[in-house]
């Protein structure tokens, strides 16, 4: 294990460049080649092949790096005098690790200690085009190369300018330990290089990044260079910051999901301790006030009558209505061949991220200034220009780092909100969204129903058909700019296609299942949702686990026997057989306890989960043993693997068994972590081990990974440990509390 190392730097620097400073941009694009490997080695036991779908040959990751390629270029990486090294990373840090992700890439290349390496998140860059959006478990995919390629440039111009100075063959020159060493042991560090450097027009030596077999940093578990800053509270989030004249500020908002402000009688409130100004904008009445306590109080003073929302007559029972209607129907009729046949459904989930929605904006007559947390700046950027009225290039949009966000942060809803309470107040505001407001009117995964036929005979599965019918998952941050954005929008099939790409592009069946097929189906109902980790495969592929253990019940087969006979490949095997033999696959367990494993690959990436759980109160089950074991290709950072693994078990854990949102009348009952039943530390297993295998290949994606294997296997362990089959998730979803007024 790699010695952890921690960088006070490593967070959040200025975003301007020294005067002085060396900025490195790497020249050449990344030039990306698909290939579709059609070839199926069959298993041992023979089975029916099936084709490989859109996601096997093109998937949401390549789509966004295709995006990109022509901005991918456009990495900024500053040298300074003080020697340290700083890369302005066009991406979201949310607690996913990408920020010491990419430093190790950086130290890797330019051969100096981690600790050397800063990190901060670039301004929104509207030039970027799509190459801001972070999303779709596509970081790493997208920046290994442009970073990699960007350092290994700044490498050769330091070289370069070195061999300059002291003369000889730069060739023979070596950059290591923050300095540039010659053949006679004469150095240089970098900051002294920096200034002739930057003049350098044509560098000495090769720009090609080190072989991957040269790595020493990546590739080793290591702790992430924020971990000292977040764990003493030296990190600043958008709260922590001090932006002068910027006062706490809250909104009342409405009785039901996207009603609008009608009227408001503030005359109460405003005579209130603190209170400096009250302006109302569509969603809400905002409260300005020298304290958020006085904001609060005050804004529960108001008096306002509302606008109907969009959902304000239904409630759960009439939205699972719906979507069972619209689940598509099968086309096989199960008449000569055995079948199984299973419907699911699966609750709204509220994205729940430590961090509610907050943003500051400083709008002016002439100028914008906006803090967020944003996976989707630039877009943020352009809408809020166009709604305060200014010139995109009078707005300036920070991104912050942000207390987790699970896919919530696609939108800027509370950066919209802030700039718009802003510019009618006429002063700088600090806004924050309630844990209430955050958990009823933010962002939340869609619900969705399932229905699945699956047809055998013989020991093979002839067919698979999965339709999936969901309430409208929201795409309209597009691309993560304004033109993809208002494609989404527009009123046919815009958001529909999207969320058609995104289905085709990220689900798919890992397993020679015959004719396989699967469609979505949108239900229109406008609400508040967004892609909740891993989006699509969580339920789908989930509910498609299930039924690969109703199968090989069917069959006779144990059910890890059963999928290692119908996976495609060897690396599919590895996974699986990896966590059979390590979570000890069959072992015997007490009555009411049971095993359930699962598998799930998307992103170029494959994962397998083996969980133990005892469920001898199956009101309050408990996962007591889960065994994970991943493969992305090429880990950077196992460390941080592992943590995106340990991420996905808890959030299947929770979503399985007794996280979910109940509407009712047009509103979510939840408004807290109490009342929302995520997994706390007492509901999580301190039995997990994690295995990363060893690279074979490029980088595949991990963010979303861990969360439907986790989902599959969480579920099947319940149902061998309880006798049931569960068809409807949470599983233990009572309203056990007393819901807060609206």
């Amino acid at each position: 294990m790699a010695t952890p190392t921690t960088n006070e730097g490593g967070q959040e620097t200025g975003s301007g460049f020294g005067r002085r400073g060396f900025l490195a941009f790497l020249v050449a694009a990344p030039t990306l080649t698909i290939a579709a490997d059609l070839a199926v080695e069959q298993p041992a036991e023979a089975q029916i092949p099936s084709l490989p779908g859109p996601a096997d040959i093109l998937d949401l990751g390549d789509v966004l790096i295709l995006a990109g390629t022509p901005t991918a270029h456009m990495l900024v990486l500053e040298v300074g005098e003080d020697n340290r090294i700083r890369l302005h990373l066009p991406r979201a840090e949310v607690g996913q690790g990408i920020t010491t992700a990419a430093a190790m890439l950086v130290a890797e290349e330019l051969g100096v200690p981690l600790s050397q390496v800063d990190v901060s998140l670039s301004d929104a860059r509207s030039e970027l085009l799509f190459n801001q959006l972070t999303g779709g478990s596509n970081t790493i995919r997208s920046i290994y190369g442009p970073v990699r390629a960007t350092a290994a440039a700044a490498r050769a111009r330091l070289v370069t300018a070195a061999a300059a100075k002291f003369g000889g063959n730069a060739a023979k020159y070596d950059a290591r330990g923050g300095s540039v060493v010659a053949p006679d042991g004469r150095s240089a560090t970098f900051g002294s290089l920096t200034t002739a450097a930057a003049k350098v027009e044509q560098s000495a030596v090769v720009t090609e990044p080190k072989a991957e077999s040269a790595h020493q940093l990546v590739g080793k578990p290591t702790s992430r260079i924020d971990a000292l800053a977040m764990v003493t509270g030296k990190r600043q989030y958008t709260l922590d910051l001090d932006v002068p004249g910027a006062l706490p500020t809250v909104l009342k908002r409405p009785p039901t999901i996207r009603g609008t402000v009608k009227s408001f009688d503030d005359s109460v409130a405003r005579a209130m301790p603190g209170v400096v100004d009250i302006v109302a904008i569509d969603s809400g009445v905002a409260v300005i006030a020298e304290t958020f306590g006085q904001a609060i109080d005050a804004k529960d003073q108001l008096k306002v009558t509302w606008n109907k929302g969009t959902i304000d007559e239904l409630s759960d029972a009439d939205i699972k209505k719906k979507l069972r209607a619209a689940a598509l129907p099968f086309v096989v009729p199960p008449l000569l061949t055995q079948h199984v046949d299973a419907e699911f459904d699966f609750a709204f989930v509220s994205h729940a991220p430590l961090e509610t929605n907050s943003a500051i904006a400083d709008v002016r007559a002439d100028r914008a200034e906006i803090w967020s947390s944003l996976k989707s700046p630039i877009v943020a950027k352009q809408t809020i220009a166009q709604e305060i009225g200014l010139p995109e290039n009078k707005v300036t949009v920070h991104v912050m780092p942000g207390g987790g966000s699970f896919g919530r942060r696609l939108f800027f809803d509370g950066a919209l909100e802030a700039a718009k309470v802003s510019k009618k107040a006429g002063r700088p505001v600090k806004l924050m969204w309630t844990r209430i407001d955050d958990m009823r009117h933010g962002r939340a995964r869609a619900a969705t129903h399932h229905k699945v036929r699956a047809t055998f005979a013989l020991g093979n599965v002839l067919t698979y058909e999965h339709r999936v019918a969901s309430v409208e998952t929201d795409f309209r941050h597009g691309l993560g700019e304004i033109l993809t954005a208002t494609a989404a929008s527009l009123p046919v099939a815009g958001n529909l296609s999207f969320a058609q790409t995104v289905f085709l592009t990220t689900v798919k069946v890992p397993y020679n299942f015959g004719v396989v097929t699967e469609l979505l189906n949108e239900v229109p109902l406008p609400m508040n949702t967004a892609s909740w980790r891993s989006v699509y495969s969580a339920t789908t592929r989930g509910a498609e686990e299930i039924v690969v253990d109703e199968i090989a019940k069917k069959l006779g087969k144990d059910p890890y026997r059963f999928r290692r006979s119908v996976l495609k490949d060897d690396k599919q095997r590895a996974v699986l057989d990896k966590v059979a033999e390590a979570g000890e696959w069959g072992k015997k367990l007490p009555a009411g306890c049971a095993q359930g494993i699962a598998f799930h690959e998307e992103y170029k990436s494959r994962t397998a989960c083996l969980v133990e759980i005892d469920a001898r109160d199956p009101k309050k089950p408990r996962v007591t043993k889960a065994t994970i074991a991943v493969d992305v290709g090429r880990p950077i950072n196992p460390r941080g693997l592992e943590a995106q693994m340990l991420g996905g078990l808890t959030d299947a854990i929770a979503t399985v068994l007794s996280a979910g949102l109940h509407v009712d009348k047009g509103l979510p009952l939840e408004g807290s972590y109490s009342q929302f039943h995520y997994a706390r530390q007492k509901d999580t297993p301190r039995d997990v081990r994690v295995f990363v295998l060893p690279a074979n290949g490029e980088p595949g994606g991990a963010g979303e990974l861990g969360l439907p294997a986790a989902v599959g296997a969480v579920a099947n362990a319940y149902a061998r440990a309880t006798g049931t089959r569960p068809r409807s998730f949470p599983i233990n979803f009572d309203v056990d509390f007393d819901p807060f007024p609206r």
